[in-house]
């Protein structure tokens, strides 16, 4: 009787075993913010298995679905790779899960894999533009600033724009701020029409952060045409200052030389009395 168990329980553990599949989600521990998040997924599940690669941001309590990629086990079960974009997360842990339908999910291993809890490093917080953000394309695009504790041991930058990269990566020299021991970085890069641009820094420990400039046209000066101011003349004050209007008095001649010669009777005749 205790052979016919035995047997039984060994029957089991041989159905379970076959019916078990395994899946192994792997994803980096860290990752700089800025960097894409990779992460792959190996699984024995029959090929055509469909399962979901889901980023959250994670909390003590919660955790919120960031992006949701597709995906299915292939014929040849090759190692099946995806990437999360982090530019502007915050820094933190964060959560991807391989999550499978609810009947394929009972059928995991007891070893698989299914999620994973990355943390993401901010260190952009190490540089400080000190440049406009926002410049016009007769200035662009002039990037200037320091990062942490850099001293004299220079930046990469790289410049990228809607049609690529316009600038490096090359390093720049970055000069010591005695103050801190930051090292303050200059740099000028010719763009020929206006955009957003992401300018990548890296130091010797990697990856630092992205800084995106806004470019924008040249302002167009602004002419203003003064009107002509149209004089609008009485028919009377243009008669009044016509040159060809002559004062007259309002004696006529001969009324003023018959006066003229009445005083001069009168002062004969009071002579001759005398």
């Amino acid at each position: 009787m205790k052979r016919i168990i035995l047997i039984v329980l060994c029957l089991l553990c041989m159905v379970g075993s076959v019916s078990a599949y395994q899946l192994y989600l792997r994803c980096p521990e860290s990752v700089q913010i800025g960097l894409p998040l990779n992460c792959s997924v190996d699984s024995n599940f029959p090929a055509g298995t469909p399962f979901e690669f889901v980023f959250y941001q994670s909390s003590a309590y919660t955790a919120t679905p960031l992006s949701r990629q597709n995906a299915t086990i292939q014929k040849n079960h090759a190692t099946i790779y995806q990437s999360f974009d982090t530019k502007g997360l915050q820094g933190g842990r964060y959560k991807v899960e391989a999550l499978l339908s609810r009947a394929d999910e009972q059928k995991l291993s007891s070893d698989s894999t299914t999620w994973q809890l990355p943390v993401l490093i901010d260190r952009s917080e190490e540089i400080t533009i000190t440049s406009s953000i926002s410049q016009t394309i007769d200035q662009a695009l002039r990037i200037e600033g320091s990062i942490t504790k850099a001293g004299d041991k220079g930046v990469e930058i790289e410049v990228r724009g809607s049609d690529g990269v316009v600038f490096g990566p090359q390093r720049i020299d970055t000069k010591l701020r005695i103050q801190d021991g930051a090292g303050e970085f200059t740099q000028k890069v010719t763009v020929t029409q206006p955009g957003d641009y992401d300018v990548t820094f890296k130091d010797a420990k990697g990856y630092l952060g992205v800084k995106t400039f806004k470019v924008v046209a040249a302002a167009t000066p602004v002419q203003t045409t003064v009107p002509a101011t149209t004089v609008t003349t009485h028919p009377l004050t243009t008669a009044l200052a016509s040159p060809s209007m002559t004062t007259q008095s309002p004696l006529s001649p001969l009324t003023i030389i018959a006066v003229l010669s009445i005083i001069g009777l009168i002062s004969v005749i009071i002579n001759k009395r005398r």
